[in-house]
């Protein structure tokens, strides 16, 4: 006995030695899942398995590498000296050995991409970026640090070091990512200046003189950054969705995060920070320019914005929907002044195009909201059902396609009196109930029937013109205008999970599944409502 288990003993250290042997940081794919319903060898059209293994085929939202980074709200004081400007930071870091191009593209809270840039990225590197640089001093990034900058018409482009030392991804053509750094054009700046604020601009420096977003004193939008082949001036609203069909990557190698800072005394000083919304590739890897092998999304994150795509299809992006309903934590009042902003980001019913017509920003500034209910921590309860303007017609001040608002405000419902708590947690059901940009229904496209229901390629169907809308909510929690956290609140069902009408009982999507007892496996435990993590596509 004592010889067997010194035997095993020594079987056990040799196996773990290999083990060791082989460890690198080389990155590797390796399948990550396996389905015994189908995965990899599925049927093309079944509704089995993911459509690969070596990325999570899920539309749960999670921190993760991605392919796509949404910066939800930014805030940015720029007629403020910097001392006390409340302004916005974000860094974006590339977690692969191989070098990247990451599009930004700067959005009004209106959904108008009013200046978009490149960033070259290293293997391994990381890029900072202060917003108030670019909106007080027309800098994106200082020439000591990593990035270089090429400008356009509305754009600036950038690289990081000289690229043609850094060629080893074979996805990339470098070939306009070489210009060095330079100021922003005093004409886009004022121009920028003025969208973001007064949300119209002279049409000179940034080709758009109508309105495309709300008034506010400081510069209040959000940010998409977007894995890319190319360094390029295309953005996501352009004709024919030719940034999908020529720029955009699907390799989920970047993270990010973004900091609010209010440096101000006299009014807040603190600052919370946040990752960025990681939005991935379902599926991952390949070449740009091809839809090819396709996404088991029922719909996507770009969904919008690519309804002119070649013979119609929809899933060029492959980029996972955000989520329509979340569970927010919230403090207010109390000994400690507390206060709680809800950072609210919300998918628009159009492009975000420079028109006052049916494609045009301003029909993003007012959407309703299906149901909001907040609960004391006695679990009372108020609440709003119904059309509830988010934003209002311009040009009323409101809470527009982006926002941050206090749980104080009247745009939620009161706080519970009966047992005088100043916390708890609001229900927020933010489908806005759009057609996204769609169609008419009678037409016809390869994944669109006659009557606009779109079939996803697992061969299941949703409806296009009522899917629900895409929306991330990020709690600020204050106190005694000194102290700030910022943290995202938790989504009740991913983005594949349908839309839930008013009134309809509150919980995690799919219902909660209760066995009864006695606890029979497979007889009296049926998947009757479906659990949690069942994707109902």
């Amino acid at each position: 006995m004592k010889k067997f288990t010194v035997l095993a003993m020594v079987a056990a250290v040799l196996m773990a030695g290999a083990a060791f042997a082989r460890s690198d940081h080389r990155l590797t794919i390796q399948p990550n899942a396996t389905f015994t319903f189908g995965g990899a060898g599925a049927v093309s059209g079944s509704a089995s398995g993911p459509t690969t293994t070596n990325n999570d085929d899920s539309c749960d939202i999670g921190t993760a590498p991605a392919a796509t980074l949404l910066l939800p709200f930014f805030d940015v004081d720029f007629k403020s000296p910097q001392t006390t400007a409340r302004t916005t930071l974000f860094t974006i870091t590339n977690v692969s050995f191989l070098p990247q191009i990451a599009h930004v593209v700067i959005w009004t809270d209106w959904s108008f991409p009013a200046l978009d840039f490149n960033i070259f990225l290293t293997g391994y590197d990381v890029q900072a970026i202060n917003l108030y640089d670019i909106f007080a001093r027309g800098v994106i990034a200082p020439p000591s640090g990593t990035s270089s900058l090429i400008a356009g018409p509305t754009q600036i482009a950038g690289t990081d070091s000289t690229p043609a030392l850094n060629t080893g991804n074979p996805l990339l053509n470098l070939s306009a990512c070489g210009t060095l750094p330079g100021p922003i054009p005093p004409a886009l700046l004022a121009d920028l200046q003025a969208i973001f604020t007064a949300g119209i601009g002279s049409g000179t420096g940034i080709p758009c003189a109508v309105r495309v977003g709300g008034p506010h004193n400081d510069a209040i939008g959000y940010i998409t950054v977007d894995v890319n082949a190319n360094c390029n001036t295309s953005l996501p609203n352009d004709p024919g969705a030719t940034y999908f069909t020529t720029n955009i990557l699907f390799d989920n190698v970047l993270i990010g995060d973004y900091e609010n800072v209010q440096p101000n005394p006299a009014v807040v000083n603190a600052a919370g920070g946040s990752p960025m919304v990681s939005i991935r590739a379902v599926p991952e890897g390949g070449v740009a320019g091809t839809v090819t092998p396709g996404t088991n999304l029922p719909f996507t994150f770009y969904d919008r914005y690519t309804v002119g795509a070649p013979g119609g299809e929809r899933g060029w992006d492959r980029r996972q929907p955000l989520p329509n309903t979340f569970a927010a934590r919230y403090i207010q009042g109390g000994t400690g002044s507390f206060n709680t902003n809800f950072q609210i980001w919300r998918e628009g019913f159009t492009i975000g195009g420079c028109s006052t017509g049916a494609s045009g920003a301003i029909n993003n500034s007012s959407m309703a909201v299906t149901e909001i209910v907040r609960f004391d921590e006695h679990e009372n309860s108020t609440s709003i059902v119904g059309a509830i303007p988010i934003s209002p017609t311009p040009p009323l001040q409101g809470l527009p396609e982006t926002s941050s608002t206090a749980v104080s405000s009247g745009f939620f419902p009161a706080l519970p009196s009966a047992a005088g708590d100043v916390g708890g947690w609001i229900y927020l059901n933010l489908n806005n109930r759009g057609v996204f940009g769609n169609p008419p229904v009678n037409a016809t496209f390869s994944r669109l029937t006659a009557v606009g229901v779109r079939t996803p390629f697992n061969g299941t169907t949703v409806n296009s013109t009522n899917r629900p809308s895409q929306n991330w909510v990020t709690i600020n929690l204050q106190a005694e205008s000194r102290f700030s956290v910022l943290f995202d609140a938790a989504w009740l069902g991913n983005g594949c999970s349908p839309g839930v009408a008013a009134g309809t009982q509150i919980g995690p999507a799919g219902g909660v599944l209760v066995c009864p007892q006695p606890f029979v496996p497979g007889t009296n435990c049926a998947l009757t409502p479906v659990g949690t993590n069942v994707n109902p596509f």
